[in-house]
């Protein structure tokens, strides 16, 4: 074999180019795939992991009754590509004509990947790429595709719709884009057809009950698995958690189009010498023996100074970003693979689709708002790796009052939780303990606390407790951007325009196969159409979790209602109440109690007439109550740290800022 052609086939990411399986290459394209194929095979007599049958089997039991658009949220870690490769032999066509498979997906970098996965996994069966100034044939039994690629000029029109047997979706949380839209439609899966190719797309961080956008390419999650579970029987790597209180200002930094902030304005925010060396310090603090730690950033000029800081403290950091040449960023993840440096940093490369599995360590150097971004920064750290027991993830945490999303509410704790080396399994026993009104019910989880120098780090022994479900309004608006208001122990309200509303609520249930929350739209009805001002409610779903039940009613919110009534970023809140507001709560406080505006704002006066309206009046806390429970938590606070510093685990030194 020429050497030329051997060091190709050394590099596993130059393969899929050797692949461009058009007509005028497919003799070559076979014999790279035979030799492929006789290397390795790792799904030769693979033994699939329960829940990967089980996946399997949701999937085919589903296109049995007649299903054809699917969904499977699995997390990041679960094999996905081992069920897309299992699928394509084990879905069988609807007809004789139909055989063939299209893989979607909106990155070279997964392209490349599903690419390598099936070359290998079916060497008798011809697979092709459709991306950049590869072109495929059309009438391969596997085509991967790249969605940008295969939507440019009349590319899309060579696929053949009947001859088609299965769709198959990466990162399917994108289908609902544009271009993904056009190539279901060409494929008669815009709408449910018994002739269509049956569809599947895999995402790890689909909500299940996304419904209303997500319904127009997908009908049904058949099976869903979260990385939660998966650590919990060990299919993933185990966790550590480490928060971090940083100094950054975040209060002004605007929103973008997506709903998350601004790069630019959050760059500037967090991209200050004080935030990069807290972060550095706290690396060295926490992490400093870890192989293998992954750093995520804003933008180029955050990358630049985040880089630079740590070399200043002489660690060996190297980074990549969207713009560094390909060869020279392959050979520094290769090089990053093989632990020969320690830190990489990185904005924008590694959110989705990367298999580096010996990372452990991850920084979060960027806040968010967005929970889908913060499931995939996080799961680039939990593969499993022979030469790692956990991934230590060191979360940087700037004002809670601005929404970002923290790892304490990716898992369903209150946002104000900082948390330091959490564990799994501890966090498991600290959820029981919690539910059954044990010790650590107050919500500081028997961490241990250590403050040095602005740096505020929370200790749990071990990251299960993250679980565990908190009430109150900060808990949904942890989750949510919206301005949901408690107003009962299991009831939330989101007011909609002209009186309508939105009800969230936990059912009682004894079975649980159930769903366990409900969600309700209350529409207010015009005067004198009906002796009640409010319509039959109607329900918009129902779902297994808190979490999944809130960002289900978001999306329709979102859809339906004007966004600065509902968003709670909006400036009218910051503004001084209306004298309407002040004398509907003035007269429940009476005159020794009296508001002014100076008290309170227009956006919590809001808030507080909605819970008022909606039963909540044994729940209405006074302006002077809030102060009294503030002071008396800060003295308590101080006293807690006195005495948790006296059994403090790790021994923290102080932080230069």
């Amino acid at each position: 074999m020429p050497p030329l052609f051997t060091r190709w086939l050394r590099s596993a990411r130059l393969i899929p180019r050797l692949l461009i399986a058009g007509h005028r290459r497919k003799s070559f394209s076979t014999s790279v795939v035979s030799y492929v194929a006789n290397l390795a095979n790792p799904f030769q007599g693979i033994r699939l992991r329960d829940y990967q049958e089980e996946c399997i089997q949701s999937v085919l039991s589903s296109l049995k009754y007649g299903h054809k658009r699917l969904g499977i949220s699995l997390a990041t870690g679960s094999g996905k590509t081992v069920i897309f490769t299992q699928l394509i032999d084990r879905i069988k066509s609807n007809s004789d004509e139909a055989r063939q498979t299209l893989i979607l997906a909106h990155r070279r970098e997964l392209v490349e990947q599903a690419a390598r996965h099936c070359t290998t996994a079916y060497p008798n069966k011809s697979v092709e790429i459709e991306m950049g100034n590869m072109h495929s044939s059309g009438t391969a039994d596997i085509t991967i595709a790249s969605i940008q690629s295969i939507n440019s000029g009349d590319r899309l029109d060579k696929f053949n719709p009947r001859w088609f047997k299965l769709i198959l979706v990466d990162e399917a949380h994108h289908i609902v884009a544009p271009g993904y839209l056009n190539v279901l439609e060409h494929f008669g899966l815009d709408k449910k057809r018994d002739d269509s190719p049956a569809l599947v797309g895999v995402s790890a961080t689909f909500s299940r009950t996304d419904g209303l956008r997500l319904g127009a390419a997908i009908d049904e999650i058949v099976y869903h698995k979260d990385y939660v579970d998966m650590i919990g029987d060990r299919w993933l790597s185990d966790v550590i958690f480490t928060t971090v209180e940083s100094t950054a200002d975040i209060s002004k930094v605007k929103s973008g189009n997506n709903g998350d902030f601004q790069p630019g304005d959050l760059s500037r925010a967090v991209n200050t010498k004080q935030v990069n060396e807290i972060t550095v310090r706290s690396w060295l603090a926490k992490a400093s023996e870890r192989k293998s730690t992954l750093v995520f950033c804003v933008d180029l000029a955050h990358v630049s100074g985040l880089t630079d800081t740590f070399r200043q403290h002489g660690i060996d950091a190297r980074f990549v970003m969207g713009e560094t040449p390909k060869v020279e960023r392959s050979e520094r993840i290769d090089a990053f693979r093989r632990q020969e440096f320690p830190v990489l940093i990185n904005c924008g490369v590694f959110t989705e689709g990367t298999d580096i599995p010996n990372i452990d360590c991850i920084i979060l150097a960027r806040p968010t708002r967005s929970r889908n971004l913060l499931v995939q920064m996080i799961g680039r750290g939990m593969r499993l790796h022979p030469d790692k027991e956990d991934c230590h993830i060191i979360d940087m945490v700037s004002s809670l009052s601005t929404g970002i999303v923290t790892t304490p509410t990716l898992f369903g704790l209150d946002p104000s939780e900082v948390v330091k080396e959490a564990s799994v399994d501890e966090m498991r026993r600290l959820k029981t303990t919690k539910q059954e009104g044990g010790p650590g019910t107050t919500g500081d989880g028997g961490g241990e606390h250590k403050k040095a120098h602005n740096i505020t780090f929370v200790e749990y022994d071990s990251v299960f407790d993250l679980i565990a479900d908190t009430s109150g309004d900060k808990h949904i608006r942890s989750i949510s951007q919206n301005a949901w208001v408690q107003v009962g122990p299991s009831k939330w309200i989101l007011s909609g325009p002209h009186g309508t509303y939105i009800r969230l609520e936990k059912e009682d249930t004894t079975d649980d196969n159930e769903k366990k929350f409900a969600a309700w739209e209350i529409r207010a009805l015009p005067s004198g159409v009906s002796k009640s001002p409010y319509a039959a409610p109607r329900r918009l779903l129902k779902a297994t979790s808190f979490i999944d039940a809130v960002h289900g009613c978001d999306k329709y919110a979102s859809e339906k209602y004007p966004r600065p009534l509902i968003s709670r970023y909006q400036r009218w809140r910051s503004g001084p109440p209306t004298n309407g507001q002040l004398n509907f709560l003035n007269k429940l406080r009476g005159e020794k109690e009296k508001l002014k505006v100076t008290d309170i704002t227009k956006g919590k006066a809001t808030d507080m007439i909605t819970k008022l309206r909606h039963g909540a009046r044994g729940r209405f806390t006074s302006i002077d109550a809030d102060r009294r429970r503030k002071e008396q938590q800060q003295n308590s606070a101080q006293e807690r740290e006195q005495a948790m510093q006296l059994r403090e685990k790790v021994t923290v030194g102080p932080l230069s800022v």
